[in-house]
């Protein structure tokens, strides 16, 4: 399936219109609810083929971040052969007491996955996080760019952003 197939299958499974409040705090009248198209196998496995070209050369290891990065780096790493991490927005206080779970990073690049970035503030803290943890981390790989100033704001922290589909790319298809 092409790019703009795969654009028009995203936004038919997960577009919304009304008033949202995203993660940023921002208001939005357009919502791209995630679980939609991660929740449908195929269109799933769909966007993890054509992510995959997407993986810069010499990553070690794919990061997703909690919750919607962990079902789109899990279907990535199937494309790929590449281990995955599951970081959590914060360390569990029981058993491993990990922040990443999954394939080590210390020592090694790795690529953060995310579903949807607006403006990049969770990548920004997760990386931090792997950074601190030993992870040599410069980029940063979404499904959606909604272009609102996230791959700006992630640039300033040493991370390119690179991604499948861009907020315009979907209005395209609507």
């Amino acid at each position: 399936m092409n790019l703009d197939e795969l654009a028009r299958r995203i936004h038919e499974a997960s577009h919304l219109t009304g008033t949202f409040t995203l993660r940023s705090g921002r208001t939005a009248t357009a919502y791209f609810d995630k679980y939609q198209f991660e929740s449908d196998p195929r269109l799933l496995d769909a966007v993890a083929e054509a992510m995959a070209p997407l993986v810069p050369d010499g990553v070690e290891v794919l990061a997703g971040l909690e919750l919607g990065g962990i079902p789109v780096v899990t279907a990535l790493g199937r494309h790929t052969g590449l281990p995955c991490t599951f970081v959590r927005k914060q360390a569990k206080t029981y058993g491993t007491a990990r922040l990443a779970e999954g394939a080590d990073v210390a020592g090694r690049r790795v690529l953060v996955v995310e579903d949807v970035v607006t403006s990049g503030g969770q990548i920004v803290l997760s990386t931090a996080d792997l950074r601190a943890a030993g992870a040599e981390v410069r980029d940063a790989l979404c499904v959606i760019d909604r272009q609102e100033g996230g791959a700006e704001a992630l640039a300033e922290h040493g991370i390119a952003l690179r991604s499948l589909v861009t907020a315009a790319d979907l209005r395209a298809t609507a």
